[in-house]
């Protein structure tokens, strides 16, 4: 099986990240899937954003879990990074987008989420796309324990960094895992290999670690730029 390059928070080098328009240019760049981070609106919207800030282009910003989706999207999100117009994008839009280019998704849950809000995340996922195409994520294990539990057949993956160890409990609940290139080993790799388990590395943005990386034989490679 080859590598698959999942482009982190979209093709987000270029476009503002966690975007409908980062999303979409990702395709167009040629990568096998797009990762995204999800939080949830006051109201129950599940959205795109790495930060549980909204920062708007007016220099104005509003927190994610207390504010309704109408609040969120009555302005232009500020962008750093190109000259358009962006919008907060939708859970529901980004996998528009990754079902329309037949792309990876890669979905991190950021901060809790119960277990009604896990299943919400799932019901979207199916109601949009293809659940098999569609590996959820998270920092806390206990995130995907909850999934696992209404969920025991479906792929989940542990985002594993720096201050994380004991990697082999994964094991026993049958998680991937998606760890920083600094502590991704070939030792980590086979391990998860002979438990029949994917191995995606995050972000990995030089061209001699990208080198470093495939050479790891990983699963999954997520990048800014590649």
């Amino acid at each position: 099986m080859s590598i698959c390059m999942i482009a982190h928070r979209g093709y987000s080098s270029v476009y503002p990240p966690n975007t409908e328009l980062a999303f979409r240019m990702a395709a167009r760049h040629g990568s096998g899937g797009a990762e995204t981070d999800i939080r949830r609106t006051i109201d129950g919207v599940y959205v795109c954003s790495h930060d549980s800030e909204v920062r708007f282009a007016d220099g104005t910003e509003l927190r994610i879990e207390e504010s309704a989706f109408a609040a969120l999207t009555e302005k232009p999100l500020r962008n750093n990074v190109s000259d358009d117009e962006v919008y907060l994008c939708t859970l529901r839009r980004y996998l528009e987008v990754m079902r329309d280019n037949n792309m990876v998704c890669f979905i991190e849950l950021k901060g809790p989420f119960t277990d009604e809000q896990v299943k919400e995340v799932f019901d979207i996922a199916a109601q949009v796309y293809d659940l098999k195409q569609c590996i959820l994520q998270s920092f806390r294990f206990e995130n995907l324990l909850k999934a696992r539990a209404q969920f025991p057949e479906l792929p989940l993956m542990w985002t594993y960094g720096c201050s994380e160890s004991h990697y082999e409990r994964c094991f026993e609940h049958g998680f991937s895992i998606d760890a920083d290139r600094v502590v991704v080993t070939q030792q980590m790799v086979k391990d998860f290999h002979d438990h029949g388990l994917a191995v995606g590395v995050w972000t990995v943005n030089d061209e001699a670690e990208l080198a470093r990386i495939r050479a790891l034989d990983v699963d999954y490679i997520e990048s800014d730029v590649f």
